[in-house]
């Protein structure tokens, strides 16, 4: 259990996740929770203070989500935000009602008064709105505290029970001044203490898993990316020599993927690593298959039953380890069991049979990607590894679009190594958050040395992000994509065409299926 908490409540929002970055970013864990919980339960729980999100929803809709109304009276700070501040409205007696116009973008906030959660702030602050409703009338005990010209009733604020709603998004990066006024809530409102880094997130974990595992044995899938090295490395430290580490050369991987990872973690780290060949087994499995998410989810099986196998030959084996970040979590399912979409299933959440004989561990669940990185920093893992572009699960079986061959899968490995190349002769790489090559499902027709050719096409992927929630697509120099494009077409025998994705997430995701 952690020191100093804050319990984020979830409405929808597409920047829930960012407020428990910006929680943590201050020092504080954050975790995000369904909207619905029981005030009873989260108060057994004991956060610092409670922030509810903002959402798509209207409150004035009949089926508008709502908290449980307990919340506001269990004496813990609560600040609300958009729909989390109109609801708090609602609920404690004020009034909302339907804008005449949705106020959405960069509006000028006039403070009105020096209350702390503006502490260090000017009497006017740039902030982003997004709303449709707007909160009209003030509960009893509030007062108005910030207003914009579209907005009376932008910040209220109940200072004996420390109840604060603001109708923007503190946030987000068009809040310039948002960190300042969530550290105000936190630190100053609800006298939060911080504690939470990654040097006492390793101690702490290392002790967890040691008094989880005792002298039991754990299996521990090791891909070489970040989340798999950081763990293997936790649990090595953790446990010794009864960790198992087991690499699946499943045929979905980088070109040398399998000597890099032997020369450094059986080799370097000295870890027990047994390194074991199921490309015929995934090859197999993939025969035929197109839809994204079947691929996905045979994968998973596959990697569970090749587990089991090799699990059986290393004698008995409780516990099975898995790299699970936050961002897969929140990704992969909605965290409630609601009604969010499925984007696509993540291969450490998803595709998990039901008759799995391991004891699942994912210490790593609760952090995000730059979090992970942090912590791989506090194990001494070098800088080759802890800033590694990410790797899909899946592997290349979700950059070969459509059906899967070891011909494909050749083609795509060979294109995306000399992207790599170039990327990091360019100094890019690590400017990056994802770079990568796609194997469409289509031939075309080019011309090569007088003769014609029907050959396949590759996009490039290129991606700028902070944690993969969202990404923007990177404005990589011509001269870079001109030098990737003539080696790839003239270097990969069997493609004659190089496309550039320019699409962000959202609408689109990184990968693309």
């Amino acid at each position: 259990m952690h020191k100093d908490w804050v319990a984020i409540l979830d409405f929808g929002s597409q920047y829930t996740y960012l407020i428990a970055r910006r929680v943590r970013e201050c020092g504080i864990y954050s975790e995000i929770l369904p909207y619905k919980i029981d005030a009873q339960k989260l108060l057994s729980r004991k956060p610092s203070a409670i922030i509810l999100s903002g959402g798509p929803a209207g409150v004035m809709a009949r089926k508008s989500p709502m908290c449980d109304k307990d919340i506001f009276n269990i004496s813990i700070p609560v600040l609300g935000i958009c729909y989390g501040a109109q609801l708090m409205a609602k609920v404690l007696g004020g009034k909302v009602t339907k804008a005449r116009a949705r106020e959405y973008g960069k509006a000028i906030l006039k403070i009105k008064s020096s209350n702390s959660l503006f502490k260090g702030l000017g009497k006017e602050e740039a902030v982003w709105m997004s709303h449709g409703d707007k909160i009209t009338a003030l509960p009893p005990g509030f007062k108005i505290i910030g207003s914009t010209n579209n907005a009376r009733i932008a910040v209220m604020g109940d200072r004996a029970r420390r109840f604060y709603g603001v109708q923007f998004h503190p946030e987000v990066v068009h809040t310039p001044k948002g960190k300042r006024i969530l550290r105000n809530f936190l630190f100053d409102i609800a006298r939060c203490r911080s504690s939470w880094n990654m040097r006492s997130f390793v101690q702490s974990t290392i002790q967890m898993l040691r008094d989880r595992i005792g002298t039991e044995k754990v299996l521990c899938a090791l891909s070489g990316g970040v989340d798999s090295s950081v763990l293997a490395l936790l649990l090595h430290k953790a446990v010794g020599n009864n960790l198992r580490a087991i690499f699946i050369d499943n045929g979905l991987l980088r070109k040398n993927e399998v000597n890099l990872v032997k020369k450094r973690f059986k080799n370097y780290y000295r870890i027990n690593l047994k390194v074991v060949n199921a490309q015929d087994i995934f090859l197999r499995g993939l025969k035929g298959i197109k839809n994204p998410e079947a691929k996905r989810k045979i994968i998973g099986r596959l990697f569970i039953r090749v587990f089991e196998r090799e699990a059986k030959k290393l004698g008995r084996i409780k516990f099975l380890a898995q790299g699970t970040l936050y961002p897969d979590v929140i990704e992969s399912r909605s965290p409630w069991g609601g009604p969010s979409a499925t984007i696509k299933t993540h291969h450490n959440v998803g595709g998990l049979p039901p008759h799995l004989k391991f004891e699942l561990i994912e210490p790593l669940k609760e952090l995000f990607k730059d979090e992970a990185r942090a912590v791989g920093r506090e194990l001494g893992l070098p800088d080759d590894i802890i800033l590694r572009q990410p790797f899909p699960g899946p592997g290349l079986a979700v950059r070969v679009i459509g059906t899967i061959t070891k011909e494909r899968l050749n083609l795509l490995r060979q294109a995306d190594w000399i992207l790599i190349d170039e990327i990091k002769k360019a100094k890019l790489y690590r400017k990056l958050w994802q770079s990568f090559c796609v194997l469409l499902p289509i031939k075309t027709v080019g011309v090569m040395g007088d003769k014609r050719t029907y050959e396949n096409a590759v996009a490039i992927r290129a991606v700028t992000s902070e944690d993969a929630m969202t990404a923007h697509w990177a404005k990589l120099p011509y001269e870079v994509l001109e030098r990737v494009s003539s080696r790839i077409i003239n270097e990969v025998k069997g493609i004659n065409r190089v496309l550039y994705d320019i699409s962000s997430k959202p609408p689109s995701t990184i990968e693309w299926e």
